[in-house]
């Protein structure tokens, strides 16, 4: 009986956690729509690397305070290019403006996003788009939410008959990824029925969970921007391993996400 309350404990902990998360993500959505709407020129590299700065550090200026109080012995990761595993405890992983490139050409495809990571496993996560006002949640055993509605990955069971996404290669990328994105495009564009490709990730997984889009596949990610996806996919009943099927960890070197009727398909696909 003590095993079970302490279990009823935690839950409930995480879910009230989860909804401080989502408030914190909202508030530095906010933040970051305020400084939307021209794009932003740049003549050089360090020109655009400050302006991603800037935004960042507005959403981080919001997140890490309320995020910290919530949970102040967690670590802090906030390089959404860094991969692997997280040392042992929890951590916070936050991306403060996915798809910031986008948000600086006055595109709309943005996100903020905070999961917390236990034991190198994600508990929670919050996702939030600005410009539509979008919040999506998910909690593990306790399903995925947009704005508290359920989601569901697609019932659907041909890849033919499936829209299909993924994110190009990170800039500065190794050319056997960069080669491999490109072949795995290729291979998609056979067998699917639509291909996508667009950054950022999180919006392709987003569209999973949410039973829009069938899969999302990417070579070389990092943590920050597949982890919420990951989750929401998977408490909205979808497949997660890497591009050959085997189970997916941070450091795997692909990632797929697929409604369960079609992953084998996708798999098969990208293995060619």
């Amino acid at each position: 009986m003590s095993e079970m309350l302490q279990t009823t404990d935690v839950a409930a902990s995480d879910a009230d956690l989860l909804g401080q998360t989502a408030i914190a993500v909202r508030a530095a959505g906010s933040a970051l729509r305020e400084r939307f709407g021209e794009v932003v020129r740049y003549q050089t590299r360090e020109e655009l690397m400050r302006a991603l700065a800037a935004n960042d550090d507005t959403a981080l200026d919001i997140l890490r305070p309320r995020l910290t109080r919530l949970r102040p012995d967690a670590g802090w990761v906030e390089d959404e290019l860094d991969g692997g595993a997280l040392p042992p405890g929890e951590w916070w992983v936050v991306d403060p403006a996915e798809g910031n490139v986008n948000h600086l050409h006055a595109l709309p495809e943005w996100a903020v996003t905070a999961t917390l990571v236990r034991e190198n496993q994600p508990v929670l996560t919050a996702v939030h788009l600005p410009l539509t006002g979008e919040t999506y949640t998910a909690l593990t055993g306790a399903g995925a939410y947009l704005d508290g509605r359920p989601l569901h990955v697609s019932p659907t069971a041909d890849l033919g008959l499936s829209i299909v996404a993924t994110s190009q290669a990170r800039p500065d990328e190794d050319e056997k990824v960069v080669r491999r994105v490109g072949s795995s495009i290729t291979a998609m564009l056979f067998d699917a029925l639509v291909v996508r490709t667009s950054v950022p990730a999180t919006l392709h997984l987003v569209n999973v969970a949410a039973g829009r889009i069938d899969a999302f596949w990417q070579f070389a990610g990092a943590r920050a921007d597949l982890l919420p996806g990951a989750l929401l996919v998977t408490e909205a009943g979808g497949q997660i391993s890497d591009a050959e099927g085997r189970p997916w960890t941070p450091q795997s070197e692909s990632f797929l996400a697929a409604a369960p009727g079609v992953h084998a398909e996708a798999v098969a696909t990208l293995s060619r």
